[in-house]
This record gives C-alpha cells, sequence and structure tokens, in this order.
C-alpha cells in the first residue's frame, strides 16, 4: 500500500478498495446492556436541565397520550453505552476485526490517521418507553472519493445505525459520517489554519458579536430566560422571539478537560478547554490560557483571540477572587 504523497497504488484503484466496504455491516450487532430505565431518564434530565414533564412525571406523560414516561431522544446512543470496566478491557484487548477496522486500517496505512466527526443525523420513528431493549446494527454507507478540505485531503466515511427495540422494530435511524484526513504538518500549523466553526442563521449574530470583541447571549424576549447556545426557539416558552444580552465575560469552571492527542492543526497543545458557568446565568465552551492554572471553581475571565480577519473568539484565564 502505498502513502498519500506519492502512492504506489493509482487513485482511482485506492477508491475502488474502499469503495468495496460500502454496504458491509461495521461492527457486530451491538446490544444495550440495560432496558429503558425511569432512573437513568431522571439523572440525564437532570443533568441536561431538561425539565419536560413527560420525561418525569407519569400523569403528566399519560396526559399527553403517551402510555407512560418516555426518554429524552438525546439519550438514543446513551442505551448502547458500556461501563468503565467493560471500556476499559476492551481498549486493552484492541477493537475486534471487523469491515470498519479494516476500513480504518487501510486508510491509516495511505496516511489518512487524522479523525473527525462532520454530520451526525438522526430520525426518531417512535418514542422510547420505559422497559425497552434496544440494539443497533451499523452498516457502512459509502466512503466519498479524496476530498480536499482545512484539515487536509481525506475521505468522509457515512454510517448507517439503526436501533431496533425488543420485538425487531426500528425506533430510529442514525446517519454519521467522519472524516479520515491526512494532516498537512505535524503540530506546526499556525494558528490561522484553525478550523471554522459552523455559522448557520441562529447562531451568526453571536459570532459577529466575538467579532467585535463583544460576548452576547441570547435573551428570550417574552420570558427573558438565557439561553446558549443559540437556539430557534426559547426551550422555556417555546417563544421564537429573542434579543442579544450583553456578557460581562466573567464567570466560574465549572468543568474543564486537557487534551493531549490527537493533535489537530490549528491548534496548541496541551489544549485545556473549559466549560464556564458565567456570572448571567448560562454556560459556554471554550479555551484556557494555562493548563496548570486550571481547577473547579476557578474565577475566569474572557480574553479574544484573533484567529484570522474573518474569526475571533473567545478564550478564558484565571483572575483572582478580588480582581
Amino acid at each position: 500500500m502505498g502513502t498519500v504523497l506519492g502512492a504506489d497504488i493509482a487513485a482511482d484503484e485506492f477508491l475502488a478498495l474502499l469503495k468495496a466496504f460500502a454496504g458491509q455491516d461495521a461492527t457486530a450487532v451491538r446490544h444495550a446492556p440495560e432496558p429503558v430505565n425511569r432512573p437513568m431518564i431522571r439523572q440525564f434530565a437532570e443533568a441536561m436541565g431538561d425539565e419536560n414533564p413527560v420525561y418525569l412525571d407519569e400523569d403528566a406523560a399519560r396526559s399527553t397520550g403517551r402510555r407512560g414516561i418516555v426518554a429524552p431522544p438525546a439519550m438514543l446512543s446513551t442505551w448502547l453505552m458500556v461501563g468503565y470496566k467493560a471500556h476499559r478491557a476492551a481498549l486493552e484487548q484492541g477493537p475486534p476485526d471487523s469491515p470498519m477496522t479494516r476500513l480504518l486500517a487501510l486508510l491509516s496505512e495511505a496516511g489518512f490517521t487524522g479523525v473527525v466527526a462532520t454530520d451526525d443525523e438522526h430520525e426518531y420513528v417512535r418514542e422510547l418507553e420505559v422497559g425497552d431493549r434496544l440494539s443497533m446494527a451499523t452498516v457502512i454507507e459509502d466512503v466519498s472519493p479524496r476530498k480536499r478540505t482545512g484539515l487536509g485531503d481525506g475521505h468522509f466515511i457515512t454510517t448507517l445505525r439503526t436501533y431496533t427495540d425488543q420485538h425487531g422494530e426500528i425506533v430510529a435511524r442514525q446517519r454519521f459520517r467522519i472524516l479520515r484526513f491526512a494532516p498537512r504538518t505535524a503540530n506546526t500549523s499556525p494558528i490561522g489554519l484553525r478550523p471554522k466553526p459552523f455559522i448557520l442563521r441562529d447562531n451568526e449574530f453571536w459570532f459577529e458579536a466575538a467579532r467585535d470583541r463583544r460576548l452576547v447571549i441570547q435573551c428570550c424576549t417574552d420570558c427573558g430566560a438565557l439561553r446558549h447556545p443559540p437556539s430557534p426557539a426559547c426551550p422555556q416558552c417555546r417563544s421564537f422571539q429573542w434579543h442579544e444580552a450583553p456578557s460581562a465575560g466573567r464567570g466560574t469552571v465549572h468543568s474543564y478537560v486537557t487534551s493531549h492527542h490527537p493533535k489537530a492543526p490549528g491548534f496548541d497543545y496541551p489544549l485545556t478547554v473549559v466549560l464556564v458557568d458565567l456570572d448571567e446565568g448560562t454556560r459556554l465552551v471554550a479555551d484556557f490560557a494555562g493548563e496548570s492554572d486550571v481547577r473547579i471553581g476557578t474565577r475566569v475571565e474572557i480574553e479574544w483571540i484573533e484567529y484570522d480577519p474573518e474569526l475571533v473568539l473567545p478564550r478564558f484565564r484565571a483572575v483572582e477572587e478580588n480582581a
């Protein structure tokens, strides 16, 4: 197998090898270790701050015509997750042989070692009820021709995950796409090569304010609730009316993670990312300046980093309590 640069195999031959995986089962069918249950629904709803009564209150759920409480759609993949012990054991044993592992190995051998998720589309056929037992079958739906991206040349892999219940009936489908790319350089990319964020109609105002070094929060005009990330409707009162509310850019670290690998172009490593409870009452994810200075509860304030003339993003740094 040749490498990406100066490959010994023709591009069309390599693509044919990749395309041969389309239609194959990516991995073995996975079965949920536990049925859909009330405790996990409650814990998920509390963690996400989702107070929809159909997830928590039997009477409220039945009043809507449901047979009982249902699981939030966003929990779909949660039911297939294994515990920490099983996860560690799987890492030690290594991935089992499957069409997906062989496809990824083929790409890695050809120099496409970087990976990033690009798309995640869900289709819900019905709501999950307490007692449902899920299974998930994953098929490699497509492998794209070689594409040029901001991260580097690569191939998009699209998988289709089909979720079924204990009766074999389809409850949901998930189309998941990743990009396996050849990094242009190893940890030497200039800061301006940082990937551009996805700017949509709903969040465009936020990035425009950031270019002016202003931190703003979306505020519901009808009920006054603040929300971030931006969304078209208020999760509290369902209103579509909103306006910008200014933020002072100060808050407290709620959680953080320091990433050492894999090293994506355009980022400095080790890369510390913080989840900040802003003083105004919402949370914001951003880079942190100074890996050793961060702790849960650290007081922080915002600073702005210009990656290029069109991309200005916030970063937080630690401040003294009385600053």
